[in-house]
C-alpha cells in the first residue's frame, strides 16, 4: 500500500532523477556540417593546392558522405569526386585535438594542417598549436577512438 511519505518521497525524486539520466541520444553524424556544409564552405581540395582554406561556393558543391562539400572550382570538385578520402578532413572534419582527447568537438577550416598527405581539422588556432605539438601522437590517439565515438 502506498503512504503519502511514499509519494511525496518519489515525487521529489523524480526531478533529480531526470537531472542524472539522459536519454537516449541518436549517433552523432560522419561528418561535421554547418546547416549541411561541411568544412564550414571550405574546398577540401584547395588545403592540399593552394596551402589555404578557401570558400567554395554552392555553384560547385555535391553530396558525399551526408553532407555537402563546395569547391572553388569545377577542376576541384572534379578531383574530389575521383577520389573523395584522399581530400576529405579526418574524423568528418570534427576537431583532430579533441578526438586523440576521446571526445568530439567542432571545428574550424583556418585550424588546418596537412600532415603525411592527409588533411585534419582543429577547434580554433590556439588548439591547433597545441595539437602541433605531438602530431603523430595525436593521430594515434585519435585513430583509436575514431570512429566508435560517433555513438
Amino acid at each position: 500500500m502506498l503512504t503519502r511519505r511514499m509519494l511525496l518521497s518519489a515525487a521529489a525524486a523524480a526531478p533529480a532523477a531526470a537531472i542524472f539520466t539522459r536519454p537516449a541520444m541518436a549517433a552523432e553524424p560522419s561528418v561535421f556540417a554547418v546547416d549541411g556544409v561541411a568544412i564550414r564552405g571550405a574546398d577540401p581540395v584547395a588545403f592540399f593546392t593552394d596551402a589555404a582554406p578557401v570558400i567554395g561556393s554552392a555553384d560547385h558543391a555535391l553530396m558525399w558522405e551526408g553532407a555537402t562539400w563546395h569547391f572553388a572550382s569545377a577542376d576541384n570538385m572534379e578531383l574530389f569526386m575521383a577520389n573523395p578520402t584522399s581530400y576529405a578532413p579526418q574524423y568528418g572534419g570534427y576537431c583532430a585535438f579533441a578526438m586523440s582527447k576521446g571526445y568530439l568537438a567542432t571545428s574550424v577550416p583556418e585550424a588546418w594542417t596537412v600532415h603525411d598527405g592527409k588533411l585534419y581539422l582543429n577547434y580554433s588556432v590556439n588548439v591547433r598549436q597545441v595539437w602541433s605539438e605531438d602530431i603523430p601522437g595525436n593521430i594515434g590517439r585519435a585513430d583509436m577512438q575514431w570512429p566508435a565515438i560517433l555513438g
